[in-house]
């Protein structure tokens, strides 16, 4: 493997092409697609600051990198990214790739970054401002994760999380597939129009969580009482451990709860209408 280091360079695809190549302690300034059309690169202590620096990309290794703001669409078109102990300060980061592994890896702007991405696992991750985050991904495997950012995880399927705290508007809608464990989900709308949504030792706030959904499973998860106006037009197999300050219109199945403050069944409820409501002693 050639190896370069200790230079800054810049311009347009100064490396395009490339193969074998390792970077170390490396500065790519302002210009376009850095790393294009390459395989097989690893980069150490470098730091990236023009446009696009890894596009169409087979086989990269990134250690120990800085991403500044102006090396936004960073790594697109691409596959089988490792990124380690990585601050990426760039926007719209991760697009069509498949096979992206990121551990220990900050993310302060994270809007609109990792859509129709597959095979994606994240450990120790953090990201912010991360509005429509997840778009249109599959087959993903996250633990140790924190994410603030509406809109996340719209439209995907084959979805595992471990151990996250997750503040997001309007997150996991549209889903396939998704299971969650032992996580703190804050933000209004959760869940809406999921399929095969699986919650187990999961806190919930925001109001009128989990409408709509089919095939929805919680297993001893807790609900705050902002959590209100529940389960409209959902099926569901749920054990709450928590009182729930309201419950409308769920479709079937069977609840099973801690306490309810009300129960809303009016002229809006859908068949079968069938769903059970348990207080557990």
């Amino acid at each position: 493997m050639k190896t370069i280091k200790d230079i800054t360079t810049g311009g347009e695809r100064p490396f395009f092409g490339e193969h074998d190549l390792q970077l170390e302690n490396c500065t790519i300034t302002a210009g376009e697609s850095a790393i294009k059309n390459c395989r097989n690169i690893t980069a150490i202590k470098c730091v990236f600051e023009g446009k696009y620096p890894f596009w169409h990309v087979d086989g990269f290794n990134i250690k120990d990198c800085l991403f500044r703001e102006g090396a936004r669409a960073a790594l697109w078109y691409s596959r089988n990214l490792v990124m380690t102990d990585t601050l990426v300060e760039a926007p719209k980061m991760f697009r069509e790739m498949t096979g992206v592994r990121l551990t220990n890896v900050r993310i302060p702007d994270a809007q609109e970054t990792l859509w129709h991405c597959s095979d994606i696992t994240l450990d120790n991750v953090e990201v912010a401002h991360a509005d429509y985050l997840f778009m249109h991904c599959a087959d993903i495997r996250i633990k140790n994760y924190r994410q603030d950012g509406n809109y996340s995880f719209q439209y995907c399927r084959n979805v595992e999380i471990h151990d996250a705290v997750i503040n997001s508007k309007d997150a996991f809608w549209n889903t396939d597939n998704v299971t969650v464990y032992d996580s703190d989900l804050n933000g209004e709308y959760l869940g809406w129009h999921s399929r095969n949504l699986r919650l187990v030792r999961c806190k919930i706030s925001g109001t009128q969580p989990l409408c709509y959904c089919e095939n929805l499973v919680m297993e001893d998860c807790i609900i705050e009482p902002s959590g209100d106006l529940a389960f409209e037009d959902s099926s569901v197999d749920a054990t709450i451990l928590s009182e729930v300050t309201s419950i409308k219109n769920p479709r079937s199945g069977i609840i099973r709860v801690k306490g309810v403050g009300e129960v809303i069944l009016d002229q809006f409820v859908k068949g079968p209408a069938d769903c059970k409501i348990e207080i557990l002693k």
